[in-house]
């Protein structure tokens, strides 16, 4: 009888367990924005934390206006933002160009009331930029948009007509670079412009430098931003901070996912999803068993 009795307290000290360890493993709220590549690098966050033994919930697709609020208010304990969005849109602050500058500024931002704070930016930087035909690139000798400038005269440019009046746009351009005398302008719509440079309909076009389309460069180069015009957008994950000092290896566990996400790493990511089909948590998937 006793040996039973032992063996059945050996039993509930191991239940007791067992239940301490499950109410311990906080679920961490990984929020994303509602486009292609905050999906996919939110999934990687999420299957990082899992690998780690915590619980996770997804909330995906929430509108990059919302989202700060969302984690203002705590339906979301981490996702993944931009540098330059956090700067110039979340907080309204003065342009800054270097990438390592504007980190600083936004995590001080974001710390500013104790609520927010920001992990290690990735080099993955979704700026805006110019692609132009590789073809184009090689037979004028532009790498640049200084050579883009110089060269303006031979170049159809295949614009989105906000482009041409946007601040941040050609207008800004000329003030940094001078003008863009382009032999031709024309407006197309947004999604039509890499098939229009594939039709040899036009030359060059305003771009976001992660875009999937730009994994074929075979067709399409996008072009240096050699006078830094256009702030960093680099990828930075915003977290609660009583989160973060609750479970403080969440640092090093997405700092590990995002230490391998550059530019031309996230250009292919997206590419998976948007040009080839695949499902984004596939992409995810298979990319972050791919880092073990």
């Amino acid at each position: 009888m006793k040996k039973i009795v032992s063996i059945l307290a050996a039993v509930f000290v191991l239940l007791l367990a067992g239940c301490s360890s499950s109410e311990s493993n906080k679920e961490i709220k990984v929020g994303s924005k509602d486009f292609t590549e905050s999906l996919v690098v939110s999934e990687l966050y999420a299957l990082a934390l899992e690998d780690q033994g915590y619980t996770v919930e997804r909330v995906p697709n929430i509108a990059s206006s919302v989202i700060p609020e969302s984690i203002e208010n705590g339906e979301v304990d981490l996702y993944p933002e931009y540098t330059g969005t956090a700067l110039l849109t979340i907080f309204e602050l003065p342009l800054e160009t270097d990438p390592d500058s504007v980190a600083e500024t936004v995590k001080e931002a974001y710390e500013e009331d104790g609520v927010l704070t920001t992990l290690e930016y990735a080099e993955a930087n979704d700026s805006a930029g110019i692609a132009i035909k590789t073809s184009v690139s090689e037979e004028y000798d532009i790498t640049t948009l200084s050579d883009l400038q110089a060269n303006a005269d031979k170049i159809r440019f295949a614009s989105q007509g906000e482009f041409d009046q946007r601040e941040d746009g050609l207008p800004g351009l000329e003030q940094v670079y001078g003008e863009f005398n382009f032999q031709s302008s024309t407006v197309y719509d947004n999604s039509l412009k890499y098939q229009v440079l594939l039709n040899d309909e036009a030359d060059a076009t305003p771009a976001y430098t992660t875009e999937g389309q730009l994994s074929n460069t075979d067709e399409f180069t996008i072009l240096e931003d050699d006078k830094k015009f256009w702030p960093p957008y680099n990828l930075v994950p915003v977290v609660r901070q009583d989160v973060l000092e609750e479970n403080p290896e969440i640092e090093t566990i997405i700092n590990g996912i995002n230490e391998n996400l550059d530019t031309e790493t996230v250009i292919e990511l997206n590419a998976q999803v948007d040009i080839d089909g695949e499902d984004y948590q596939k992409v995810a998937q298979d990319y972050f068993e791919s880092l073990n």
